[in-house]
């Protein structure tokens, strides 16, 4: 059977729902294009999210290979004197940022000079690995950045979907059935109305012969 809502069929009914309906088709136009824009958004997120990860596997590979070499220039516990007196070499700030309704945050990692080491003899290893730890650290905030805010926006796409999918499978269609429902009803009731009429008027017309 098909669905329709449950109201009285009547004239005022038939208007409200009308109006109704073309408040939900404006609306389903307006989510579909928001969908088709998220839907964009998705695609192209993903693709920059999946270079940014190809790009931090390759850094992280890179400055691995070179805390390896220091470490085997210096050995374990030297490195870790050094690391204790080191000033942090980032800035990483976190602002709120917005994307058609969408908040995420914003994760900027900024590279500070590389402070000297010191008196502490050390090899030149070591300020390569500083340097490609401090590349792949700054990667992974705007990786991080990436991934959050594709996740979020996927997240709204899928819900937007949802309610495309609800007005035009469920509700649209339920609005349209009824508003035929009261239609059809109406005429009948117009039709039954019109044949009343025309017996009495017909029993009229015999009694006056």
């Amino acid at each position: 059977m098909t669905a329709r809502l449950k109201v009285p069929p009547t004239k005022s009914t038939l208007l409200d729902l009308k109006k109704q309906l073309i408040n939900l088709e404006v609306g389903y136009e307006l989510l579909e294009r928001k969908r088709e824009i998220l839907t964009r958004l998705v695609y192209e997120r993903l693709k920059a999210y999946r270079k940014l990860r190809t790009l931090a596997r390759e850094t992280i590979a890179q400055a691995y290979f070179w805390v390896a070499i220091a470490q085997m220039h210096m050995g374990s516990k030297q490195l870790k004197q050094i690391a204790l007196g080191m000033k942090s070499a980032i800035k990483v700030n976190i602002l709120p940022k917005s994307n058609m309704g969408i908040e995420y945050p914003s994760i900027a990692a900024k590279a500070l000079p590389i402070q000297p080491i010191g008196l502490l003899k050390s090899d030149a290893s070591v300020d390569e690995a500083r340097i490609h730890l401090i590349k792949m650290t700054t990667l992974f905030a705007e990786l991080g950045e990436a991934e959050i805010s594709l996740l979020r926006i996927l997240e709204e796409q899928i819900k937007t979907q949802k309610r495309v999918n609800a007005l035009k499978y469920n509700v649209i269609p339920k609005y349209k059935n009824t508003i035929k429902f009261i239609q059809d009803s109406l005429e009948e009731e117009n039709r039954n109305t019109l044949f009343q009429l025309k017996t009495l008027n017909d029993s009229r017309d015999k009694k006056r012969k």
